[in-house]
């Protein structure tokens, strides 16, 4: 059972704890989620440890100092998900020493970077009660390697700060960056997310050499930096023996504290382009086309096909198009594409090299797409003023934006959920993804807004949806169309690859080949990494025994 209490700031049970002030807790009623089994009183003795470690400061418990560890786009009410406690640390000792604390007093933490995972639950824990272990003051960029193409950063560190450290030094090499810029170079790569730059597949790509602290307060150099002297951490990834650093990717077996970034060098030559087409069956023959071209790395960077009403909502809001019930009526999506010179499909990618090399590779892929019917072909001068596409030709060039997070103004007091299907390259199963996705997207009242995302073999399905946040019944119902778009892809085969907090168990159970071998493999996993069970409590459907009840 959960225990809740509410903590009034300032008083006089507070005031007794010598809690009074910025982060004094609010003294008992029943309000603030504990941690599953524990006492105000045993929880109140953890707090206070931890402030001896950080500082008071950085230890989090009232209402206010709570507020940026929820869930702001939530489906379900906001105590789903509601943290006990928030502790910021800025060291590995610092951590070390709130580990043992948490073991001692059985506090379970969830570890965060940045925070900025929104639409798959940002900085909220997936068990309420859970304390948020919040890295962002961890943000040193440790080194940037000119020579061998590399950064190595703490988890705190952003897109944005590291690509401005780049300019700031006058570096010639690039990063590669998820869509909002705000988010963290480590939890993305950790949480497996993609980017679009030819290093957009970022955990396969860029990760090299990572250090952790496991639960037992152990700090663990992967790799080559598992050796004293360590010359090849971030330039060889796998040292010898067991290669482990994918075991702590979406996982709950570690705390990671450090991380190699590869970097790309700056191209002597860059050119993006866009193609649109104005069939949306066109995804068939178009996934079809550009197999051949990734495989052979024609099309080098990470290649994007996106729905109509995902580029449009960078410009426009739905209103200005159909201010009815339901999804957007295909008389406004034609509107739609007249007026932003858009398709229902809009491919982009880029050019990088020397010009020769851009200009014999720029005909092979004009033949392939041009070979679609109604495609037409943009550049950068052809495409001037249009937001979509300059914050698309940034991301394809490593420069980290905000412009793609404003889709969520396409309706009002909007949030987004991200749904992620993993899918081989291959045209007839994209057309039937897209099909099954929008026919249940339409039946539930939503409109369809995804893209495709291209690595090599494999196809990232990304459906982002937005709904109301003020509307408690259409979030219900978004909660119950991503439940159907799990159970509907696992009947087809694809793996859902990324999800959000409410969702995390319903996917696991996906991956259910030989009885769950898997999952099962998994828990043992946990329970020989983190026997106390205190980290990240059902992250990834990952349950340590003594929580699988509350996670239930």
């Amino acid at each position: 059972m959960l225990t809740r209490r509410r903590f009034v700031q300032g008083s006089a049970f507070a005031a007794g704890l010598g809690l009074v002030g910025q982060n004094a807790l609010w003294a008992a009623t029943d309000m603030a989620t504990m941690p599953p089994g524990l006492t105000g009183t045993a929880f109140q003795e953890a707090l206070r440890a931890m402030r001896s470690v950080v500082g008071a400061r950085y230890v989090f418990a009232d209402e206010t100092g709570l507020l940026g560890y929820h869930d702001h786009f939530a489906m379900k009410p906001i105590e789903a998900h509601m943290p006990s406690a928030a502790v910021a640390p800025r060291t590995v000792e610092e951590i070390q020493a709130l580990l043992k604390i948490a073991r001692d007093h059985s506090v379970p933490v969830w570890t965060i970077s940045t925070g900025r995972n929104f639409g798959y639950g940002g900085p909220a824990p997936r068990m309420p009660g859970t304390l948020v272990l919040d890295l962002k003051r961890m943000n040193r960029i440790i080194e940037v390697n000119e020579r061998h193409a590399y950064a190595v950063v703490e988890p705190g560190v952003s897109y944005r700060d590291l690509y401005r450290h780049l300019q700031m030094t006058d570096s010639k090499l690039w990063i590669d960056c998820a869509a909002p810029g705000w988010g963290g170079v480590v939890g993305n790569l950790l949480d497996r997310g993609v980017g679009y730059t030819p290093m957009g597949e970022h955990f396969l790509q860029q990760q090299c050499g990572m250090q952790l602290v496991l639960s037992d307060g152990t700090v663990v150099d992967t790799g080559m930096g598992g050796q004293p002297g360590r010359s090849a951490e971030h330039t060889y990834r796998y040292g010898h023996g067991p290669w482990l650093d994918g075991l702590f990717t979406q996982s709950n077996f570690g705390v990671v504290t450090r991380l190699g970034v590869q970097l790309m060098p700056e191209p002597p030559g860059y050119r993006p382009y866009m193609v649109t087409f104005p069939d949306e069956a066109a995804i068939e023959p178009l996934t079809e086309a550009i197999r051949p071209l990734k495989l052979a790395q024609i099309i080098p960077n990470a290649a994007t096909s996106t729905e109509l009403i995902w580029e449009a909502a960078v410009e426009v809001r739905k209103d200005q198009y159909h201010d009815g019930a339901g999804p957007l009526p295909d008389s406004a999506r034609k509107k739609l594409m007249a007026d932003l010179g858009i398709g229902a499909w809009n491919f982009y990618g880029a050019l990088y090299g020397p010009e020769a090399v851009m200009d014999a590779t720029w005909p092979v892929i004009q033949d392939a797409l041009g070979s679609i019917k109604g495609a037409r072909f943009y550049s950068a001068d052809d495409k001037k003023g249009s937001a979509a596409f300059a914050y698309r030709a940034k991301l394809m060039r490593g420069i980290p934006n905000m412009t793609e997070f404003g889709t969520v103004a396409w309706i009002p007091n909007a949030a987004h959920v991200g749904f992620g299907p993993v899918v081989p390259v291959d045209g007839r199963l994209a057309l039937r993804q897209y099909n099954r996705v929008r026919e249940l997207s339409t039946r539930a009242g939503f409109d369809y807004f995804g893209e495709f995302v291209v690595g090599w073999r494999d196809m990232h399905h990304i459906f982002m949806p937005a709904f109301r946040r003020d509307d408690e019944a259409e979030k219900e119902r978004m909660l119950d169309l991503l439940e159907a778009l799990i159970d509907d892809a696992a009947a087809d085969h694809f793996g859902v690859y990324r999800t959000h907090l409410d969702l995390m168990d319903k996917v696991a159970s996906t991956f259910s080949w030989n009885d769950h071998a898997l999952g099962r493999l998994n828990a043992r996993l946990k329970a020989g990494l983190d026997p106390a069970g205190i980290l990240a409590p059902g992250k990834s459907g990952i349950w340590p025994e003594r929580y699988r009840e509350a996670g239930k």
